[in-house]
């Protein structure tokens, strides 16, 4: 809630409408990664029972002048101050310290929680968001949240010199709190660079850094979190070699570069047989491809959703080294994927228009003016719902728009959906920014 709006008659429907803790099946049991939810339709559940072995799920964490508080949700189980559990999700140790029941920004101190409770923990060391806090005498992973992709960037930066590391300190709590929000320093350019989920996401994280950090900052336009691929395979061989005084520097690699499908990621295979690539140089070739990845050869975005398999290579007794490996291998992904046409992918978002039966025509055209797709229209009284495929790049500024042409009286909500390869004029347009 931006302005704190709507807040009372949200948490109000919580309690007339959701059912307790005890009418529901209870959480499900985490798949081991790789398994589908399909294979496993009767998961084990943990139902809210006090007297059955601990477990909770931490699903916050904010920072304030007191230090770091974890709210966690029980589901099964009672625990007190001062008893030990297992983060089954990261795998050690934590003691509970002080528990709180938490009310707006007041606190009352309580020294047991139950299963259906939620309360805040102080001085957890290490847990983070969607971690498992369960008893030794059952150590369950419970199902943790899916936390969308980042699809805007902006760059921030102090107004003073002097706020440098007030505003790095600030944001890196803000992101420990937010699972779906990124920080990095972006290499060539030395800013830093905030992921979010939209615009309005990142301009209540930039209110929240001013108002509780005390830090003003400039921002950057929004930008599209564009992702590059590759679409045919290729095989590139690299030969990485470099004489001066002393030892020089001697590799080469041979790498197939094969396409995957989209969330795929990046999978390294090695096929080397006979010795040809010493078994210690091989780590350098993986680490030299997925470092170089981060930097596309279009327009500089990361590069996912590819495989890359070692099949030979070429080393020298004395000049051979991990460093040298490493060289090649960058060297040859910014070779082999220059030649196995590379993409560039946009993402996409699903979007969801709620407009009075008058403007449904108005706002259809602009959508599909807008790149979009539309996948289907439901009427509910006298609104109609539209949902549609659009293009990230083509939504920033839209609900000034969309209220201009409805007379203020729709309104819109938008998620990621999928990336896809962006049109080729798009395309060029983007690479003529990035040059």
């Amino acid at each position: 809630a931006f302005k704190n709006k709507g807040v009372q008659p949200l948490l109000d429907a919580v309690i007339d409408y959701l059912p307790s803790p005890i009418d529901v099946p209870g959480i499900a049991v985490a798949l081991d990664e790789g398994e589908e939810e399909a294979d496993h339709p009767d998961r084990r559940r943990i139902k809210a029972d006090p007297s059955a072995p601990f477990a909770g799920l931490a699903f916050k964490i904010i920072n304030d002048k007191y230090g770091t508080l974890t709210f966690v949700r029980v589901y099964a189980g009672t625990l007190k101050s001062g008893d030990m559990v297992q983060n089954t999700t990261k795998g050690h140790r934590e003691r509970i310290g002080r528990m709180f029941q938490m009310h707006a920004d007041k606190r009352a101190e309580i020294k047991e929680v139950a299963a259906g409770d939620i309360a805040a923990f102080v001085g957890l060391k290490d847990t983070g968001t969607g971690d498992t806090l369960a008893s030794n005498d059952d150590p369950v992973v419970l199902e943790r949240m899916a936390f969308p992709v980042p699809v805007i960037d902006i760059s921030v930066e102090p107004r003073t010199k002097e706020a440098v590391e007030k505003m790095t300190l600030g944001l890196q709590k803000l992101a420990g709190e937010d699972p779906s929000l990124r920080l990095r320093t972006d290499q060539e350019t030395g800013q830093t660079i905030l992921s979010g989920m939209g615009e309005l996401h990142l301009e209540i994280i930039i209110d929240r850094l001013r108002r509780e950090y005390g830090v003003d900052c400039n921002i950057g336009a929004p930008q599209v979190a564009y992702r590059e691929t590759i679409s045919k395979p290729h095989t590139e061989t690299y030969t990485h070699k470099k004489q001066s005084g002393g030892s020089g520097q001697y590799a080469e690699v041979k790498i197939v570069f094969e396409p995957l499908e989209r969330n795929e990621g990046i999978v390294f295979e090695n096929s080397v047989v006979g010795g040809s690539v010493p078994r210690e140089y091989i780590p350098a070739v993986e680490k030299g491809i997925k470092v170089q990845a981060d930097t596309g050869v279009l327009a500089g975005f990361p590069t996912v959703d590819f495989k890359y398999t070692l099949i030979d290579g070429k080393y020298h007794d004395v000049d051979s080294s991990a460093l040298a490996f490493e060289i090649a291998a960058k060297a040859c992904f910014r070779e082999g994927m220059k030649k196995a046409s590379p993409i560039i992918l946009e993402p996409i978002m699903d979007v969801e228009i709620t407009t009075p039966q008058d403007h449904v025509g108005d706002v259809v055209g602009d959508l599909n003016r807008r790149r979009g797709m539309i996948q289907n229209q439901e009427s509910s009284g006298s609104t109609v719902i539209v949902r549609a495929h659009v293009p990230l790049k083509e939504m920033f500024g839209y609900i000034s728009h969309l209220r201009s042409m409805t007379k203020g009286r729709a309104s819109f909500t938008m998620q990621f959906h999928h990336y896809d390869p962006v049109p080729r004029n798009v395309a060029e347009e983007i690479m003529k920014k990035s040059a």
